[in-house]
């Protein structure tokens, strides 16, 4: 069997896999996204133009590669089909180019407004979600009150379910948080069957599909979203996503016996420095002027809302908690450019916790947040490495710090991202 591959994030997600996957997906037969929803944005630069993907797998740019939303991603088609027009100048025929899995669970309007309604109602302790209506959708799936995909093609079964999910989400926004809920049933039901019209021949069994070709030999490169420490059982609970974004995941997000994953090999993203989006404690964010560079110096803004991110030092507590729970063969470190013009640059190589010192990430939200970084202080190479693409031309300051990642993770370093464009890398190995 040849190997597949896992792709996903290290950290609290914006790693930048997109360009990973899209740097790699030539060499595999097929993409997978596994969780999540348009909650999670991927940006591509290729050829010279910038792709913003949520739903469609990166490797969507790649001709000849084939490519997967299995069932554990939650699918808004409004915004799946404004993606599709997005790539339309690369992909001119979709049918057998990408797949949908009958059994991926749907976004509807009001899971959008219970999502905001339910932030609006947490005041000061808001979790920082998108608003995509992406955790109300889990909590449709996981109430069985959910609809997917295949109960489209059963009008009048669709239709007696989307009322009675209707008419709970309009209690629950009127009677439980005094809200307004205007939506209209009839406009809802009409336009899901419509804009189904123009995706339904993509939509298929790809559980099986995985099964078949990966017993086949067929290369799979599975792509994740968001970040590990996002993942809802493992993550920073309860300021996490609603999926589990972690190589954990996989199997009952695609449906993929575990025997045919354990052959993959997995490798971990994580940018030279840390970010995070929305609330939730960050041991090593910098609320000065180097945090603010690091956003500015780093175009640190989400792609799938514009928020500016929160920035810090590299945390290697949390990322060798990722490259445990992941099994993570290889680390792809992004961004290194970015730390270019640092004097100093520090990574946390522990944490204080009341005069105690902890390696290992803590469950607790109470005690992460009252950790306080422990340091290790480097050297900053104040030299280009934008666009390097020859490993032995790597600062010597530079490998030092790569060195220092490897050795409190113990885990290598395959690759480094030295900028936004595809060609922009250096393979380690």
């Amino acid at each position: 069997m040849k190997e597949s591959l896992i792709i996903l994030g290290s950290q609290w997600g914006d790693e930048g896999k997109g360009k990973i996957v899209d740097l790699l997906a030539k060499d595999f037969d097929y993409v997978v996204r596994y969780q999540g929803g348009s909650n999670a944005g991927h940006t591509v630069i290729a050829n010279g133009k910038k792709y913003t993907l949520h739903l469609i797998p990166s490797g969507i740019l790649h001709e000849g590669v084939k490519n997967i939303i299995s069932n554990g991603v939650v699918v808004d088609i409004q915004e799946l089909l404004k993606e599709m027009q997005q790539v339309k100048d690369v992909v001119k025929d979709f049918k057998g180019k990408l797949y949908i899995s009958e059994r991926c669970h749907i976004v509807f309007p009001y899971h959008k407004v219970l999502d905001a309604i339910s932030e609006k109602s947490k005041g000061k302790d808001k979790v920082g979600t998108t608003l995509k209506g992406i955790g109300p959708t889990y909590m449709s799936k996981y109430a069985r009150t959910g609809i997917r995909i295949v109960d489209l093609f059963d009008p009048p079964y669709f239709r007696a379910r989307l009322e009675k999910a209707f008419n709970e989400a309009k209690e629950i926004a009127e009677k439980v948080y005094g809200e307004n809920f205007d939506l209209n049933l009839e406009d809802m039901y009409q336009t899901t069957l419509q804009d189904f019209e123009k995706i339904k021949d993509l939509v298929a069994d790809t559980s099986y599909i995985l099964d078949t070709v990966m017993k086949e030999g067929k290369k799979v490169l599975f792509e994740g979203a968001q970040g590990t420490m996002l993942d809802v059982d493992m993550g920073t609970y309860p300021y996490v996503t609603s999926s589990n974004a972690s190589a954990l995941g996989i199997c009952n997000g695609t449906g993929v016996a575990p025997k045919l994953i354990g052959q993959a090999k997995v490798y971990g993203v994580s940018k030279a420095y840390t970010t995070r989006v929305g609330e939730g404690p960050f041991p090593t964010e910098l609320n000065d002027g180097l945090g603010d560079r690091l956003r500015e110096e780093g175009n640190e803004y989400g792609s799938t809302t514009g928020r500016p991110r929160r920035c810090g030092w590299l945390d290697l507590v949390a990322l060798k908690f990722a490259c445990r729970i992941n099994g993570i063969d290889g680390l792809i470190i992004t961004k290194l450019d970015v730390l270019d013009t640092f004097d100093e640059i520090k990574v946390c190589i522990g944490y204080d916790y009341n005069g105690q010192t902890i390696t290992e990430f803590p469950a607790s939200l109470k005690v992460l947040s009252e950790c306080k970084p422990i340091y290790k202080t480097l050297k900053g190479w104040k030299t280009t490495t934008q666009g390097l693409t020859d490993l032995s031309k790597l600062p010597k300051e530079a490998q030092e710090f790569i060195k220092t990642i490897e050795e409190e993770t113990k885990t290598k370093v395959v690759m480094l991202s030295t900028g936004p464009e595809r060609e922009q890398y250096v393979w380690c190995k």
